[in-house]
C-alpha cells in the first residue's frame, strides 16, 4: 500500500513540483546564495544590530551617519538609489551566457555546431551551424540588454527627481558630508569648476513665516543624493522620496494628510501628526537648525501596517508609531508643507522591500511543449543516425569491402554517426528560433497597432514592453487584479438615498447627454416610468434593477435584482427638492432635510475655494461625495474650522453650527459621530457608519435587528432559490455564450427578446408621499434595510445615518468624560471608544446613503467575458473588506447568487473554515480573506498547501483585502508554484509592481497612480476593458500563430529530410547529400521562411467578433490544443507520408526508370527539392492558412517564382566541376527541357493535392453528419447540448460564413446583445449540415480548399 501511495503521489504534478523544489531548486538556490553572492560578490545579509537604528536629528551632519549593522565605522547607510532592472554592467554577460547556454535549443545546437567545425566530419559545411547560432545568440543578448537598458533609464528618471533638503548654503549636492563653512572652504568651492547641474544645485532662498537663515537654505537635491539623517521640506502634492519621521506640519494641530494609494491601494487619506514636542521644536527654519533629538527606530522590514521606535528629546523618551511616519511612495495632500527626517533610504524603504527585486526573465509556456517536441526529434535524429550508420556497416560488409578502389577508405564508426548527426541536425532547425524572433516582432507590431485598444480620452495606445511571451496571453487561467485605479476610477459619486421609506435616486449634474437621454422620464412629478419586462422566459432574473435604470449606469448592465416582487417606485432627488419647497413642514420633508443636513455636517471635509468655485478636501473620497451631494441638494458647506461649520442653504442664508466634539471613524468602530450646537441652541448628535454597527444603537434596536434579520433571511432564501433555478452552465461554471443542440434537425436560431413596456404608476407621487406620512417604524426599518441590501447588490457603498438631540445637562456630563479619555496617557483609544459607546445610544434612524465607487468603463462586461473564458478573476487590494466586497459585486466578480465565504483568523481554526468551503456545494463561490489572516496561512506550511492546492483550485474567485504589496506577490507566486494554469497580474500603482513581476504575464495600466506599473509590466493598456481584447483576441491569435509556426516549421524540415534519409539507401549510406549544398544553405532563408513567417504574423483562424462573442473558445490555448506532443507526432507522420510519396514518385519516374533523360544526382535532387518547396508553400499558404490576404498570395508567388529564378541563376553562374552536382546549365539546357522531369513534378504534386482534398472533404462531410471527431460519434454525444468550448474549430468557421450569424456575433461582441443570461445565440448543427449538403451537391466541398490539413 505504501508503494502504491508513493506511486500515486509521484503522478501528482503538485507532488512532483514539491520534490523538485525540496531536493533540487532549494539546494541550488542555497548554494548560489552561499558561494556566489556571499563568498564571491560579498553580498551578505545584514544582521540586526544590538540596538535599534540610530538616527540623530541635527542640522547638516558633520560626518556621514553609520549603519552599525555593517560592522565598520566607515560604512554609511545605503544610498537612496533604487534599481528595478535585472542586470548590472558587471553581471550582465555572465548571467546571459548561463541563460543562453542552458536553453535546450541553444545547448543542442552548441553540441552539434562544435563537432561540425572539425574538418572531415561534416558533409554540409563546417560553420553552417555555429556561425548562425552565434549571430542569433548575440542578437538575443543585445535585445535583452536593450530592454534592461530601458529599465535603467526609467530608474534614472526616478532617481533624479528633486526634493528640498536642508543644506549649508554653497554646498554641493554630491558632497558626501558637509563641513562647517569657513573661508578656505568657500575659496575652494569657488575655485572648483562646475561640471554639471547635479554638482551645483540651486539653493532656493525660501522665506519662512517669520525669518530666513544666513547659513542654511533649502537645496533642490536629487533623490539619489538624499541620505539618512537629511531634513526634507515637502509641499502639497509632492511625492515622498524616502521613509521619513514627521517633524512639523503647517496643518491644524500639526496634522498632515497623506495619500498611500501607491503603497496599499487605499483611497482614503491618512492623517499623520508630529509629536507635540517635535512640533514646537521644528516649527521654523531657525528652530530646525537648533533642534537636537535622538531617534532609535526599528530595522527596515516589509510591514506597512506597523512601526516601532522612540525619540529622546531633552532627556524625555517618547514613542514613535505609524502615526508619525510617512513612507516613500506616499503623496502629501491637503497640507501646505511639512518637515521630515529621513530614516530609511533606497532599497530599505518599505515600498522597495515589498517590491520584487531584480526578477528573472520570463519564459513562454509554449517553450515547454516545444522542448518536449525538440527532445522527441533529437531522439529521432539519434535513432535515424544510428540506423544509417548500421546501414553503412552492412553495406560496407556486403559491397565496399570487396571494392579494391575503396580499400582502407572507410571511416571509423564514430565518424560515421557524427557525420549523420550533423547531416540530419536541421530536422530541429536553427531557423525556427531565428524566424521566431522575426515573427514575434511582427506579432508585437500587430498587437500595438490595434486601434481598438487605443484610449482616445487619455491619448494612450497599447504598448508591448516585451515580445517574448506574447503567446502566454492565450493561455491565462488566473487574472489577479488590483482594485483602485484598475477596476475603479477612484471617483465617488452619490447615487441614491433611502429616506422615509423611499429610494431617492440622485443624478450627477455632470451627467452626459447620452446618460440623460437614457434616464429620461424621471425628471418631473407624476411622469410615467419605463419598466423592463422579460417575457416568455422561465426563472428569469430581472435584467437590471430599477435603481440601475434610474441612475443610467451602463457599466452596471449586468447587475441582477433577485427580488421577484414589485418594489415601490423610486423617485429622484429633484422631486424631493420640489416637495421640500412646496411642503416644507410635511413629515417626509422634515426627515429629508435632517438627512441632507446630516450629510453636510457629519464629516471631516474642508472647503477650498479655487477659481471662484468651492472644492472639498477630505481624508476619504466618500466624504467628498457626500458633501458634494449635500451641496447639490441645497446645503453648501462654505467654511469649516476646528470650532465652527458654516452651511449655506438654498434660501441664501448661512447657518452656523458650533462643533462640540468629533468622534472619528476607526476600523474597529466603523462609524463616525459629531456633536454640534444648532443655530437654535439645541445640541445635535449625528452618527453615520456601517449598518451592522448603527442598528444595535438605535432607539428601537431590538425591532430594527429583527427586521434586518428578516430582510437578510428573505434575501438569502431568494438567492438560494435563484441558485437552484439557474440553468446548467458551461463546463467551468460560466454562463454559456452559445447553445448548440445536436438533436434537432430543424434550423433553430433564436434570441430572447427584451421588451420595454410603458407602465403608468397607479398612484400619483403626492399620494405616495401622503401614504408615507403615517408609516410606522417597523415598515420604515424593513424598507430601509431592503434598500440597503439592494444598494449592496448593485455594488454601491452604503452608510446608515442616525441622530438624536441631547439636553445640555446630559451633554456636559458626557463631555467631561470624553475629554478625560482624549487626554489620557494610558490606553487612550480604548477609553475614547468606551466614552463613545455611552453617547451613541438611543439613536433615531435618518436614512441610508448609496455611493458608487465608479468603475472604469466596461469592467463588468470584461470580467463576465473573462469568467466565461474559464479565467478566474481575483481581486487583491489594500482597501478594507466591505469596500472590496462592494466593488466585487459591482464588477461582477461576485455574482448576485454567489456564496461569499470570509476567512478570518480571529475566529480560529482556519483549516476547518477552508475545508468547509471546499465541500460546500457546486455553486459560484467566492472567498474573502484579509492580509492578517493571509499572514497566518503563510506562516503554516500545511495551511499554505491547503489554501492554494485545495481552496484556490476549487473556488470561482477570491478577494484579498488589506494586502501588502509583498502579499500580493506571494499570492501570485503561490498559484504559480502549485497550480497548473498561467497567471496574469494587472495593476496601475507602485504597490502592484511586485505581483506584476511575479506573474507569468504582467499588465500595467496607465492610470492615476502614475506610470510605475506600466513601465515595468510586460504589456501596458490604458483601461481594464482592453484586457478582454488583449486576451481573447490577441492572446488566442498569438498562441495559434506561434503554435502553428512551430508545428509547420518542424513539419517542413521533417518533410525535406525524409527524402534525404530515404536517398541514403541508394548511395550506400555514405552520407552523400541528395540536395546541392548552396540550395540547402538558403532553403530556410529564401524559400521556406515566408511560408511560416507570414501566417505566424497575420493568421486569424476566427474573426475578432467571434472570439469576443464566444469567450469559451479561449480554452483552446488553456488546454494546449494548438501544440502538444500528440499533435506534433501526427504532423511528423504527415511529413513522413508526404516525403515517401514525393521520393518514390521521383525515384520511380525520374531516378531509376528514366533512361532517356538526365539521370545525374543534381536533376533528381532538384526535382525533389522543387517539389518540397512548391508543396510546402502551397500547403501552408493555400490550405493551412485560414485568413488569406494579398500578402499570402503575394508571398506564395514570390517564393515559388524565386525558386525557379534561383535555378536559372545557379545554372548560369555555377562553375564546371567534377562533383555529383552538375549544376552548370542543367536547368536551362538539360533536365529543364526534359518533359519527363516536369511530368514528375506535376504527378507528384497532383497526388499530394488529391490526398489533402480527399481528407479535407471527408472530414467536412463527417463533421456535417455529426460523426466527427470519430471518438465522439456515440449516440449520447450526438443527443446532448454541447457547450461552446467543445465546438470544433471547423464548425465555428462554417458558422462565420452565415451572414446572419456573423452579424449576431458582431452585435454580441460590441455588447448590443447577449448581456443577459437569456440573450444567447441558439444554433443547431443541422443548419450547418443542410448548408454543407447543398454545397456538396454543387460540388463545392471538393473545389474549395479544406479547412484542415491531412494529419492525425
Amino acid at each position: 500500500m505504501k508503494i502504491m501511495g508513493r506511486a500515486a503521489s509521484m503522478d501528482d504534478p503538485s507532488a512532483l513540483q514539491h520534490i523538485w523544489t525540496k531536493h533540487v531548486a532549494q539546494p541550488a538556490h542555497s548554494c548560489y546564495q552561499r558561494y556566489f553572492l556571499q563568498l564571491i560578490l560579498r553580498q551578505k545579509p545584514l544582521p540586526p544590530s544590538n540596538d535599534a537604528r540610530y538616527v540623530p536629528l541635527r542640522a547638516p551632519h558633520r560626518a556621514p551617519l553609520v549603519d552599525e549593522r555593517r560592522g565598520h565605522a566607515h560604512h554609511a547607510f545605503i544610498s537612496n538609489t533604487i534599481r528595478s532592472s535585472r542586470y548590472t554592467i558587471w553581471d550582465f554577460l555572465p548571467k546571459q551566457i548561463i541563460w543562453q547556454a542552458t536553453r535546450l535549443s541553444n545547448f543542442y545546437f552548441i553540441c552539434i555546431g562544435v563537432p561540425q567545425t572539425i574538418p572531415g566530419l561534416s558533409t554540409t559545411g563546417n560553420y553552417t551551424t555555429i556561425l548562425p547560432l552565434t549571430f542569433f545568440i548575440l542578437l538575443t543578448v543585445l535585445k535583452e540588454g536593450y530592454d534592461d537598458f530601458k529599465r535603467h533609464r526609467m530608474d534614472k528618471v526616478e532617481n533624479n527627481y528633486c526634493a528640498k533638503v536642508l543644506r549649508l548654503k554653497g554646498s554641493g549636492e554630491n558632497t558626501e558630508h558637509v563641513v562647517p563653512p569657513n573661508a578656505l572652504v568657500r575659496l575652494a568651492s569657488k575655485a572648483l569648476p562646475v561640471t554639471s547641474k547635479s554638482q551645483a544645485p540651486q539653493i532656493v532662498q525660501e522665506k519662512e513665516k517669520d525669518e530666513e537663515d544666513d547659513l542654511f537654505g533649502w537645496s533642490d537635491t536629487r533623490w539619489h543624493n538624499i541620505k539618512v539623517g537629511d531634513i526634507l521640506k515637502l509641499r502639497r502634492d509632492d511625492a515622498i522620496p524616502a521613509d521619513i519621521v514627521l517633524l512639523y506640519s503647517d496643518g491644524e494641530n500639526g496634522v498632515a494628510y497623506i495619500e498611500t494609494m501607491a503603497l496599499d491601494g487605499e483611497t482614503n487619506l491618512k492623517t499623520k501628526q508630529a509629536l507635540p514636542d517635535l512640533l514646537n521644536m521644528c516649527s521654523s527654519l531657525s528652530s530646525l537648525t537648533q533642534a537636537t533629538a535622538d531617534f532609535h527606530l526599528e530595522h527596515p522590514n516589509k510591514n506597512l501596517y506597523d512601526f516601532h521606535g522612540k525619540v529622546n528629546i531633552k532627556g524625555k523618551s517618547l514613542p514613535i508609531t505609524l502615526s508619525e511616519v510617512v513612507f516613500r511612495g506616499s503623496v502629501l495632500r491637503n497640507t501646505g508643507y511639512i518637515y521630515g527626517l529621513v530614516v530609511n533610504t533606497g532599497e530599505e524603504c518599505k515600498i522597495r522591500m515589498n517590491a520584487n527585486h531584480h526578477p528573472t526573465a520570463k519564459k513562454p509556456r509554449l517553450e515547454k511543449y516545444a522542448n518536449q517536441i525538440v527532445l522527441t526529434l533529437i531522439l529521432y535524429v539519434v535513432v535515424l543516425s544510428i540506423g544509417c550508420s548500421i546501414g553503412y556497416i552492412l553495406w560496407h560488409d556486403r559491397f565496399e569491402s570487396g571494392a579494391w578502389y575503396l580499400n582502407n577508405a572507410y571511416p571509423a564508426f564514430k565518424q560515421i554517426i557524427v557525420g549523420f548527426l550533423i547531416m540530419f541536425n536541421n530536422v530541429i532547425p536553427l531557423a525556427l528560433y531565428v524566424s521566431l524572433e522575426i515573427v514575434k516582432i511582427g506579432q508585437m507590431l500587430m498587437v500595438q497597432g490595434d486601434i481598438e485598444m487605443y484610449d482616445e480620452g487619455s491619448n494612450t495606445p497599447m504598448t508591448c514592453n516585451t515580445n517574448t511571451i506574447l503567446e502566454n496571453l492565450g493561455q491565462v487561467s488566473y487574472v489577479l487584479s488590483d482594485k483602485t485605479g484598475t477596476l475603479t476610477d477612484n471617483v465617488m459619486r452619490f447615487r441614491a438615498m433611502s429616506v422615509a421609506g423611499l429610494i431617492w435616486s440622485h443624478r450627477d449634474p455632470t451627467i452626459t447627454v447620452q446618460e440623460a437621454d437614457d434616464g429620461k422620464g424621471q425628471g418631473g412629478l407624476d411622469t410615467p416610468t419605463i419598466r423592463v419586462e422579460e417575457r416568455g422566459i422561465a426563472h428569469a432574473y430581472i435584467s437590471q434593477s430599477r435603481l440601475s435604470q434610474t441612475l443610467g449606469r451602463p457599466s452596471q448592465a449586468l447587475s441582477r435584482r433577485l427580488s421577484d416582487r414589485r418594489e415601490p417606485a423610486s423617485r429622484t432627488t429633484a422631486e424631493l427638492l420640489e416637495l421640500i419647497a412646496r411642503h416644507p413642514t410635511a413629515p417626509v420633508s422634515r426627515r429629508a432635510k435632517e438627512f441632507i443636513l446630516g450629510m453636510a455636517v457629519c464629516h471631516t471635509a474642508l472647503p477650498e475655494v479655487k477659481d471662484g468655485r468651492i472644492n472639498f478636501q477630505a481624508a476619504s473620497p466618500d466624504e467628498v461625495a457626500l458633501v458634494a451631494a449635500a451641496q447639490e441638494l441645497g446645503y453648501l458647506l462654505v467654511n469649516r474650522s476646528s470650532q465652527k461649520i458654516q452651511v449655506k442653504t438654498n434660501a441664501g442664508s448661512v447657518e452656523i453650527y458650533d462643533i462640540l466634539d468629533v468622534i472619528e471613524f476607526s476600523s474597529k468602530r466603523k462609524r463616525m459621530s459629531i456633536a454640534v450646537r444648532c443655530p437654535d441652541g439645541r445640541i445635535w448628535l449625528v452618527c453615520k457608519g456601517a449598518d451592522s454597527h448603527i442598528i444595535p444603537r438605535l432607539r428601537q434596536s431590538e425591532l430594527a435587528a429583527r427586521k434586518s434579520m428578516e430582510v437578510r433571511r428573505s434575501m438569502d432564501i431568494r438567492r438560494s432559490m435563484a441558485r437552484k433555478s439557474e440553468e446548467p452552465r458551461n463546463s467551468f461554471g460560466g454562463r454559456p455564450s452559445l447553445h448548440i443542440s445536436r438533436s434537432s434537425k430543424d434550423i433553430r436560431r433564436s434570441l430572447a427578446i427584451t421588451r420595454a413596456t410603458l407602465e403608468i404608476p397607479k398612484a400619483s407621487f403626492h399620494k405616495d408621499v401622503r401614504d408615507l406620512e403615517h408609516i410606522d417604524d417597523s415598515e420604515l426599518f424593513t424598507r430601509c434595510f431592503k434598500h440597503i441590501d439592494d444598494f449592496a447588490t448593485d455594488g454601491l457603498r452604503t452608510l446608515l445615518y442616525s441622530h438624536k438631540y441631547i439636553d445640555e445637562q446630559e451633554y456636559d456630563g458626557w463631555s467631561n468624560l470624553y475629554r478625560d479619555a482624549c487626554t489620557s496617557l494610558e490606553d487612550r483609544q480604548s477609553q475614547i471608544e468606551a466614552a463613545a459607546e455611552i453617547v451613541e445610544q438611543n439613536l433615531d434612524l435618518l436614512g441610508a446613503s448609496a455611493i458608487e465607487d465608479k468603475l472604469q468603463k466596461g469592467v463588468p462586461e470584461t470580467i463576465d467575458r473573462l469568467q466565461r473564458a474559464n479565467i478566474r478573476v481575483m481581486m487583491l487590494t489594500g482597501d478594507k473588506r466591505e469596500t472590496a466586497i462592494n466593488i466585487a459585486h459591482a464588477a461582477r466578480i461576485c455574482q448576485p447568487a454567489s456564496l461569499i465565504y470570509i476567512l478570518d483568523s480571529t475566529k480560529g481554526d482556519l483549516h476547518g473554515q477552508m475545508s468547509e468551503i471546499v465541500h460546500d456545494g457546486d455553486t459560484h463561490r467566492v472567498v474573502v480573506i484579509d492580509g492578517h489572516s493571509l499572514g497566518v496561512v503563510q506562516a503554516d506550511p500545511q495551511l499554505t498547501q491547503l489554501f492554494f492546492t485545495t481552496l484556490i483550485a476549487n473556488i470561482d474567485s477570491a478577494i484579498v483585502c488589506r494586502a501588502s504589496p509583498s502579499q500580493k506577490a506571494d499570492i501570485v507566486k503561490g498559484i504559480r508554484a502549485r497550480l497548473p494554469g498561467l497567471t496574469l497580474a494587472i495593476g496601475d500603482g507602485a504597490n502592484d509592481i511586485a505581483m506584476i513581476q511575479a506573474a507569468h504575464v504582467g499588465v500595467g495600466i496607465s492610470g492615476k497612480e502614475g506610470l510605475q506599473a506600466a513601465r515595468v509590466a510586460d504589456y501596458s493598456i490604458a483601461q481594464f476593458r482592453f484586457l478582454q481584447r488583449l486576451l481573447l483576441v490577441h492572446g488566442r491569435y498569438q498562441y495559434v500563430r506561434t503554435a502553428k509556426f512551430i508545428l509547420l516549421t518542424f513539419w517542413k524540415e521533417m518533410f525535406f529530410y525524409m527524402m534525404q534519409a530515404l536517398f541514403q539507401r541508394y548511395n550506400g549510406y555514405t552520407g552523400t547529400s541528395l540536395y546541392e549544398q548552396w540550395s540547402l544553405t538558403v532553403l530556410n532563408t529564401l524559400f521556406t521562411s515566408l511560408c511560416v513567417i507570414v501566417p505566424g504574423i497575420f493568421e486569424q483562424d476566427l474573426r475578432p467578433d467571434t472570439l469576443l462573442a464566444i469567450p469559451e473558445l479561449y480554452v483552446y490555448g488553456q488546454r494546449n490544443q494548438g501544440l502538444n506532443l500528440s499533435m506534433c507526432l501526427g504532423w511528423m507522420l504527415h511529413a513522413t507520408v508526404d516525403g515517401l510519396v514525393v521520393w518514390f514518385i521521383c525515384w520511380a519516374n525520374y531516378g531509376k526508370y528514366n533512361i532517356m533523360g538526365d539521370t545525374g544526382l543534381f536533376a533528381l535532387g532538384d526535382a525533389c527539392f522543387t517539389l518540397g518547396i512548391v508543396w510546402t508553400n502551397w500547403k501552408i499558404f493555400m490550405i493551412e492558412t485560414h485568413y488569406k490576404t494579398l500578402i499570402v498570395f503575394g508571398s506564395f508567388l514570390i517564393t515559388v517564382g524565386g525558386w525557379f529564378a534561383w535555378n536559372g541563376f545557379m545554372s548560369a553562374i555555377y562553375g564546371n566541376n567534377l562533383s555529383p552536382y552538375d549544376v552548370k546549365g542543367g536547368f536551362q539546357y538539360v533536365f529543364g527541357q526534359d518533359p519527363n522531369w516536369w511530368a514528375t513534378l506535376i504527378i507528384a504534386f497532383a497526388v499530394l493535392v488529391t490526398m489533402e482534398l480527399a481528407y479535407g472533404a471527408s472530414k467536412r462531410n463527417l463533421l456535417a453528419a455529426q460523426l466527427w471527431p470519430p471518438w465522439k460519434f456515440t449516440k449520447t454525444y450526438r443527443n446532448q447540448n454541447t457547450n461552446a468550448e467543445d465546438l470544433e474549430l471547423e464548425l465555428v468557421q462554417e458558422m462565420e460564413r452565415d451572414a446572419r450569424i456573423r452579424e449576431e456575433f458582431r452585435r454580441m461582441a460590441v455588447g448590443e446583445a447577449a448581456l443577459d443570461e437569456e440573450n444567447r445565440l441558439i444554433i443547431d448543427e443541422a443548419e450547418v449540415e443542410m448548408r454543407t449538403s447543398e454545397a456538396r451537391e454543387r460540388g463545392w466541398t471538393w473545389i474549395r480548399f479544406p479547412f484542415t490539413s491531412w494529419k492525425a
